[in-house]
């Protein structure tokens, strides 16, 4: 979920603890190599050996946004940066955080992030570096960023620095770009790191994406420019919020062949996004994954929207766009004390081995995301 400019004023009003948003007007640098423009057969041999991994893999770094847009977030720019950088400075305790922000922003950026952190100057619009950033496999073990071409989620909003954020950032860290056949953002696609790829048609076969293809063309686009073996395609939610229903505040996968799914508290009344999740659960108890292997779907509750400290017509309460860092998981504490204990302990029964940290987020849940969404991880050996 994202919030919608130019205010969040022009909201719907939903009872579920997803936001949803009126949608409104919408407002590749040379020699790049283009995934999947090559014919079949040959492109096929180029990406025989990509893999894109699980997020519980070794992470090299984990890359964040500053976000800068006051006709966005108005009154709340403060506080939804003070979020950031208490997100950017728990990561930053198990692994290295680079924070891109524009350079007149930049010393404000560190100050409020601290020494742990990387700031970089790099012109952003926003903080949502989940879909900004490029989605990063790897190419018979070597990282490659496929920058999936970001339109502001289908042209809803402006984000002319945040369209430039993947050629400019892989140039920064010298990774090899391959721009994507496709438009999409990071937060549509989760994977178990074994060839099997989670997404809902909602927020990719949309003509405000890939206007003209088929969800069959989409598919064959995803096998090769990710790796992938397996598709399972979910409903999502169309034109309700300005991501049209990314996957990682629905479904998550905790291992291969076991996912949680995010569920309504049980005093919600039913609507599209419950609907959605029971959708989710149906596919997903009838599929198998890559391997052949059944899912265990584990229903993930949200909180009590009685009991949570935060609010606002976009606010978004699911437990499900969690971020897993080296050595580490991170979600968000809604003020639930019930729902927020009874999630850690889950992901805690599913992450044995990693500390799982909760952090208040209510100004970024309020404008529509979470902790995932604000965050990128690079594969790769953890840099020192």
């Amino acid at each position: 979920m994202r919030r919608f400019l130019p205010s969040r004023r022009s909201a719907l009003r939903t009872t579920a603890g997803i936001g949803a948003v009126v949608l409104g007007a919408s407002a590749c640098g040379p020699g790049d190599s283009v995934a999947g423009a090559s014919p079949a057969g040959d492109e096929d041999a180029a990406t025989e050996g990509r893999r894109m991994g699980a997020e519980w893999e070794s992470h090299a770094r984990t890359f964040m946004s500053w976000p800068a847009l006051e006709s966005v977030w108005e009154d709340d720019l403060r506080y939804v940066r003070e979020d950031i950088a208490r997100i950017a400075r728990a990561v930053a305790e198990y692994e290295y955080v680079v924070m891109m922000a524009r350079p007149d922003q930049l010393k404000a950026a560190q100050k409020a992030c601290g020494r742990d952190v990387e700031v970089i100057p790099l012109a952003v619009d926003d903080l949502w570096a989940r879909d900004t950033v490029p989605v990063f496999v790897e190419d018979d073990g070597k990282v490659t960023g496929i920058d999936f071409n970001f339109n502001g989620w289908g042209d809803k909003q402006e984000h002319g620095n945040d369209g430039q954020v993947g050629r400019k950032l892989l140039a920064e860290y010298d990774i090899p770009r391959k721009k994507a056949p496709l438009v999409a953002e990071g937060g549509s696609f989760e994977t178990d790191g074994e060839g099997t790829l989670l997404i809902t048609e909602s927020s990719i076969v949309n003509d405000n994406r890939n206007r003209g293809k088929s969800r069959d063309q989409i598919e064959d686009e995803l096998k090769r420019t990710l790796g992938i073996k397996k598709v399972i395609w979910l409903a999502g939610v169309r034109g309700q919020d300005i991501t049209d229903a990314h996957v990682d505040s629905l479904v998550r996968f905790t291992a291969p062949g076991v996912v949680l799914l995010d569920r309504a508290h049980p005093d919600t009344p039913a609507d599209s996004w419950s609907r959605a999740a029971d959708q989710a659960k149906s596919v997903l108890s009838k599929a198998t994954d890559a391997k052949g292997r059944p899912f265990e779907i584990i229903d993930l509750p949200q909180p009590d929207l009685y009991e949570i400290t935060g609010e606002g017509d976009d606010f978004v309460s699911t437990y499900a766009n969690f971020y897993v860092a080296n050595g580490s998981v991170f979600l968000p504490e809604f003020g639930d004390r019930k729902a927020d204990k009874r999630a850690k302990s889950m992901l805690q029964e599913h992450f044995p081995k990693r500390d799982v940290v909760q952090i208040n987020i209510d100004t970024i849940a309020s404008g529509g995301g979470g902790i995932h969404c604000s965050t990128h991880d690079e594969p790769g050996k953890p840099v020192d």
